[in-house]
């Protein structure tokens, strides 16, 4: 596709919020890589971002053309519907044109903040992702693989995991190309995959012993509690456990295809990248 930025425009900031976290900071530096001005959003950047400042938000918003959107927690928690409203109004207000929204499948309430987004008078796009490959390396599950025991309260359900770094690419894509206004891009790996065979993969490409365990909830939190995991985490963690992982994603997508014609990278693809002291 053909890019649809001037020399002039790329040097007209994109905001990218939670900037420093698994998608953001890949899109981050994709985008530099394309040689965009980019402005993080994070709470350590200059101006800094918060969403639970919203005194922040403006200053950060302040003359960039487009944004790339992450919410933290997540879009299905209460507050989420009503704080992408209230920044939407605000970007739309400081002329940015187009956002590109990171959501979560299967998510009635992020679905809804989809729908804001939609709505908000700007051009959008709507990256709908299953749960990251990266979550056992870069996030929740990390602790677990080292340990060498993925000890979770969830059944054999498949979850068509997808990789950050087609996220990101397709965010960029979205961001810098023409084509992608009014897309909405479910985007997941290319094969389901249950917990138990997640182990399996991280164990062959490794070289370690990853096993999974199924647990009850309540051994969860009280495992959770004692690695003082914050209790809105847990919650969320629970949460997504129960609703997402109910067998309502099992279900292969072809976002990333549509978005970048080409293939999504398998788990098998992640793992045989991770390091070997990732060995328990």
């Amino acid at each position: 596709m053909k890019s649809f930025h001037s020399s002039n425009a790329a040097a007209v900031p994109i905001l990218v919020v939670g900037g420093t976290g698994k998608t953001g900071k890949r899109v981050v530096q994709g985008l530099r890589n394309h040689n965009i001005a980019v402005r993080v959003g994070s709470r350590t950047a200059s101006p800094g971002f918060d969403w639970d400042n919203p005194a922040t938000w403006a200053p950060a918003l302040h003359g960039v053309r487009a944004v790339y959107l992450t919410y933290f927690p997540d879009l299905a928690v209460p507050q989420a519907p009503a704080a992408i409203s209230n920044f939407c109004e605000l970007a739309r207000r400081e002329g940015v044109e187009h956002i590109v929204l990171l959501s979560g499948r299967g998510e009635p309430a992020a679905q809804q903040c989809e729908q804001i987004v939609q709505a908000s008078g700007m051009a959008w796009t709507i990256v709908r992702a299953s749960w990251f490959n990266q979550n056992f390396s870069e996030g929740a599950f990390h602790d677990m693989v080292q340990t060498g025991t993925i000890a979770l309260p969830v059944g054999n359900v498949g979850e068509p995991f997808v990789d950050a770094d087609d996220i990101a690419d397709v965010a960029i894509a979205a961001l810098t190309q023409q084509g992608h206004e009014g897309q909405l891009y479910e985007v997941t790996g290319p094969r389901l995959l249950t917990f138990d065979d997640v182990a399996t993969e991280l164990s062959s490409a490794t070289g370690s012993n990853v096993q999974f365990m199924p647990i009850s909830v309540d051994s969860f939190i009280k495992t959770m509690l004692q690695q003082q995991v914050p209790k809105n985490t847990i919650d969320m963690m629970l949460f997504l456990f129960s609703e997402v992982l109910d067998g309502r994603n099992e279900k292969v997508c072809n976002g990333v295809q549509r978005a970048l014609g080409r293939p999504a990278k398998d788990f098998s693809e992640y793992a045989a990248s991770l390091p070997k002291a990732m060995k328990a």
